[in-house]
């Protein structure tokens, strides 16, 4: 019989379209950056190779943006470091002010801005160089190892941005699978074939991995801008499509359902309609651009919304009214506690980190402080999620790394051999990291894990005694993580979920006190909004990982779901037509009643 944590294990492993070709994507540049920095005699290979799996996704246009991103701020925060060296070379106390400084200074602005996961690279690249000053005889020396730490990061952020672009997924195809993707939903829906939760599974992704390939599209001008245009609409209207399937059932006034009925049960409008969206779905699937179909003409009011928006599926969707926008950091950044408190959580467990092992002379296990970085997360239950998964994959990681060492390693003899090994064992780090993120990081973990195992030098290797230190040293950080999370100011995930709701109903109160024509929320609005719900729906997913002094009673939790759920109706709500002064006013009045239930709450 089938256990249930079997069951998650194979449902998480289940090849998916895509999948396969991120694995070896991911395999492939690993191995060329092992090439590169052994032929050249750059250190510190295993962490460059780790960076490639933690900017990699299977968005390939975000991975590319991510990667230009570090490239650049590694690029301009590099020479103050090399002007740093000589005040920190030769004093201790000023190497870890350093570090701690810029840590925080780094992880506040990747939690409280659009910097994101970005901050925390750069805090562990300017980390880890102010540890290596402890080693370094001189200035020259010093300023040499800086800029193998500059080249640890930037080989591997331009073999990213190299081989995305030169045979990477077609980022235009993909725009117009996803475009087909949904429209194949709605025909579903229209023939009867399709429930709302496959509509909700779509609706709750949002547009930010549309909006990540249009970026990438403009960018690099990969198709003609009549082109670009196109796309960018036809994935606008293809949402607004689903908003109107997911309420197709409830749209049917009295005298639809008397026409349906008239005609035996069937409605053949929503059946010619239904074939409309799948031409267009056959002829994006296709790499096309299909001719649109004419507006149809005394169809039914339920059938309408879907008829004017596939005629006009070339033609922009005005925006809505305008909620308060802050730009590159967030509005409460200067306000809220918790993104101070992040930093500086983080930046403790990383300097404990590295007192650690320089007081015990171990550096090998320095694996420690990078774990700081990498695994800490806003909630408590984020981070304890993140640090299970990532026991879980060092271990799987650390046995695969020890058994190439036996067997394998000591019957190669070239880079070669080792640029194959290096290719299995991220290819399987790469599925796992492709998944869900229920389980991604796991895989990153593995590879990382394999990596600081079988890359020890510049050439195959079979120092056991390496291996080991650099699994304990990752471990070691989990424990320090974990202390550190668990009881200096810790965030329960449903006080980070309470918030980033309240965030939401408060733009949705923003919408509802406009008055402008058409709907209150244009389709890009509620997707934005439906992405941020179901964000908060993974953040209540971590309560169950954090220890029992932090969950919130069952009767929290409760509110919070049946309010994320009351969220939910009310963005779709607001996109679909224009309501009476009257609905508008009820519905700020409903808004308000919640905003206030969740201040209420205890934090």
């Amino acid at each position: 019989m089938v256990s249930w944590f079997q069951r998650e294990i194979i449902q998480e492993l289940k090849p998916f379209e895509g999948r396969f070709e991120t694995a070896w994507r991911i395999a492939l540049i690993c191995s060329l950056a092992a090439l590169v920095f052994m032929t050249y005699g750059i250190p510190l290979v295993a962490i460059g190779c780790y960076l490639i799996l933690f900017v990699m996704k299977p968005d390939p246009a975000e991975s590319t943006l991510m990667a230009i991103g570090i490239s650049v701020l590694v690029s301009i925060v590099v020479p103050v470091l090399v002007l740093l060296t000589n005040l920190a070379i030769d004093v201790p106390l000023w190497r870890m002010v350093i570090i701690a400084v810029s840590s925080f200074l780094f992880l506040f602005l990747g939690a409280a801005s659009q910097l994101g996961p970005a901050g925390s690279i750069l805090a562990l690249v300017v980390a880890f160089i102010m540890t290596l000053l402890g080693n370094a005889p001189f200035g020259e020396v010093a300023t040499r190892g800086i800029l193998y730490a500059w080249l640890m990061a930037a080989v591997p952020m331009g073999l990213i941005i190299v081989c995305n672009v030169a045979f990477g997924r077609s980022v235009p195809r993909l725009l117009q699978r996803l475009v087909a993707e949904r429209l194949n939903v709605v025909a579903d829906v229209l023939h009867g074939h399709a429930s709302a939760d496959d509509v909700w599974t779509l609706l709750r992704k949002g547009n930010t991995e549309a909006d990540s390939y249009m970026k990438y599209v403009a960018l690099f001008h990969l198709i003609p801008k009549v082109q670009q245009a196109q796309l960018k609409a036809a994935v606008t209207r293809s949402y607004e499509l689903l908003i109107h399937a997911s309420q197709f059932d409830s749209l049917g006034t009295a005298d639809d359902k008397t026409h349906v009925a008239q005609r035996g049960g069937s409605d053949s409008y929503a059946t010619e309609s239904a074939a409309q969206c799948r031409r267009l779905a056959q002829a994006f699937q296709a790499g096309q651009y299909p001719a649109l179909p004419q507006q149809a003409e005394n169809v039914s009011v339920r059938l309408q919304p879907f008829t004017n928006a596939m005629a006009l599926l070339y033609t922009p969707v005005p925006e809505g009214g305008s909620a308060p926008h802050s730009g590159f950091f967030y509005p409460d950044a200067l306000t809220n506690p918790v993104y101070q408190r992040f930093a500086l959580k983080t930046t403790l467990a990383a300097v404990i980190a590295y007192t650690a092992y320089t007081a015990m002379d171990w550096q090998d296990i320095h694996t420690a402080m990078i774990t700081c970085y990498v695994a800490a997360l806003g909630s408590t239950g984020e981070t304890v999620h993140k640090l299970t998964l990532r026991i879980l994959g060092c271990l799987v990681g650390a046995a695969m790394g020890v058994l190439s060492i036996l067997f394998l390693i000591p019957l190669m003899t070239s880079i070669g051999q080792l640029m194959l090994l290096v290719f299995a064992g991220i290819f399987c780090a790469g599925w796992v990291s492709s998944g869900s993120e229920r389980s991604a990081y796991a895989g990153v973990q593995i590879g990382l894990a394999f990596l600081l195992t079988v890359l020890q030098g510049f050439g195959p290797d079979v120092q056991m005694s390496v291996a080991l230190d650099r699994i304990m040293g990752i471990l070691l950080g989990n424990l320090i993580l974990y202390l550190v999370f668990t009881r200096i100011w810790p965030i329960s995930a449903a006080q980070a979920a309470r918030a980033r709701l309240s965030a939401v109903l408060k733009r949705l109160s923003c919408y509802s006190g406009q008055s402008h024509p058409g709907p209150l929320c244009s389709p890009n609005q509620t997707a934005q909004n439906l992405a941020a719900l179901d964000a908060v729906r993974e953040q209540l997913s971590r309560v169950h990982f954090e220890p029992r002094s932090l969950r919130p009673p069952r009767e929290e939790l409760d509110l919070l779901k049946k309010t994320l759920k009351q969220s939910e109706g009310f963005c779709v709500r607001m996109a679909l037509a224009q309501e009476s002064r009257g609905t508008v006013a009820q519905w700020e009045r409903q808004l308000t009643d919640m905003r206030h239930q969740l201040s209420v709450q205890p934090a």
